[in-house]
């Protein structure tokens, strides 16, 4: 099995300010939330995806979204991709979808401004009415790290430069 990439959190500071964005609150119960964050991880040796787990409990009802700060960055060999998910059984008994329908995570996007942090955005989708909650520290998405190739005329020499949405600017 290859070993191309490790989990971490990203600094204290930058998920502050991203929480802050999306929910609000003061520092010290932000720091607790902060401290309580697990890194992604398989829940079998035979699993393909790193199961990413939410800072904050969950409640969707049928059409509300939510962007979620997971204080995670990934660092990954460079020709290889992170895909995220929503997980299996979320999206077959609730509909719950990303809304960008699969998040590509690329190996340069640890090293920008915002240290790489992984935003998820998800939206209960149900068509039957059901209510999505997940309990804080509970997992609602994987991600699996593919490798990917180039075409042979690719000449892209263009680095990073910004956090997420950076590279169609």
């Amino acid at each position: 099995m290859n070993r191309i990439a490790r989990f971490s959190k990203v600094s204290f500071s930058q998920f502050l300010s991203a929480y802050k964005d999306d929910f609000g609150g003061d520092d010290e119960q932000i720091r607790a939330i902060y401290e309580s964050i697990d890194l992604p991880k398989r829940a079998t040796a035979g699993s393909a995806g790193y199961d990413f787990y939410t800072p904050v409990a969950i409640h969707l009802e049928p059409g509300q979204t939510v962007k979620i700060p997971t204080g995670i960055r990934a660092e990954m060999n460079s020709d290889w991709v992170l895909m995220i998910f929503p997980r299996s059984g979320l999206g077959f008994k609730y509909r719950l979808q990303l809304n960008n329908t699969v998040g590509v995570i690329d190996s340069d996007y640890c090293n920008s401004d915002n240290e790489g942090h992984i935003f998820i955005k998800i939206t209960n989708d149900s068509k039957e009415g059901k209510t999505v909650d997940v309990p804080a520290g509970g997992g609602f998405a994987q991600g699996i790290f593919l490798p990917y190739g180039i075409t042979e005329d690719d000449d892209t020499t263009d680095e990073r430069n910004g956090g997420f949405g950076s590279t169609g600017r």
